[in-house]
């Protein structure tokens, strides 16, 4: 059951000149829940995410933080998470932690990484690296956490395992926001969902009030809602994008 609101987005667009990356959203991310951003390459879930974040700011629209007093209040996992190598993944958690007043070891061990604290950074797997990206990304307990495609180019095994930690963070009471591609690991494991295309909100809701759109798994649902925006967006008097 999802919680309050923590983070709500009003009538937010950035623009790059005369290009639009996001037009017109409108939404909020609620606390003990899993919020995935979905939709095809170039739909903006990048750009809204980093929006969310702050580390752009929007051409027009608000963005409004309403979660509980805290001295980090957003956590970050990036899509391609990097570390200085001569560290070890201790000394990196420790690095992290530092800047909160937190406990290394409890944040290697929130991911399953203590027992390779010892080793260097730069011998670590794709998915290890991701892992040590959460756990810096939990750092000081914020209360929302944001993950860009965190199961991207991963195995099967460590992909279901990172989204099982997802789950478990919103679980705590964190509002949690992911953008990913993953679809049949968003669908087991999201809450509620929000589909982009080109930079346009198509729809959001939980998983189970998308799916009555098409009856079968999501990314049929997924294709079915894009379909109806392009020809809705290609009618006559349809909105441009």
């Amino acid at each position: 059951m999802t919680g309050e609101t923590y983070l709500t987005a009003a009538e937010v667009t950035k623009s790059y000149g005369d290009v639009t990356a996001v037009s017109e959203v409108s939404l909020d991310i609620p606390s003990n829940a899993v919020t995935g951003f979905i939709g095809p390459n170039g739909s903006g879930k990048t750009t809204l995410l980093r929006m969310l974040l702050g580390v752009e700011r929007p051409t027009s629209g608000t963005i409004s933080y309403s979660g509980p007093d805290a001295e980090r209040q957003l956590g970050y996992l990036p899509q391609r998470p990097t570390f200085r190598p001569g560290f070890s993944v201790r000394e990196t958690a420790g690095f992290y932690a530092d800047l909160v007043d937190d406990d290394p070891d409890r944040l290697l061990e929130r991911v399953g990484l203590e027992e390779v604290a010892s080793r260097p950074v730069s011998g670590l797997s794709g998915g290890m690296t991701r892992l040590l990206g959460i756990a810096q990304a939990l750092a000081g307990d914020p209360p929302i956490v944001m993950l860009d495609e965190p199961a991207s180019g991963l195995d099967p095994a460590m992909s279901r395992l990172i989204f099982d930690i997802v789950e478990s963070i919103a679980d705590a009471g964190r509002a949690v926001v992911l953008c990913s591609h993953e679809l049949p690991l968003v669908e087991q494991t999201a809450d509620r969902l929000v589909v982009l295309e080109s930079g346009r909100l198509v729809r959001t809701g939980s998983v189970a009030s998308l799916r009555e759109q098409t009856g079968g798994p999501l990314h049929e649902t997924f294709t079915a809602l894009l379909e109806q925006d392009r020809a809705t967006v290609a009618a006559p008097g349809g909105e441009e994008p």
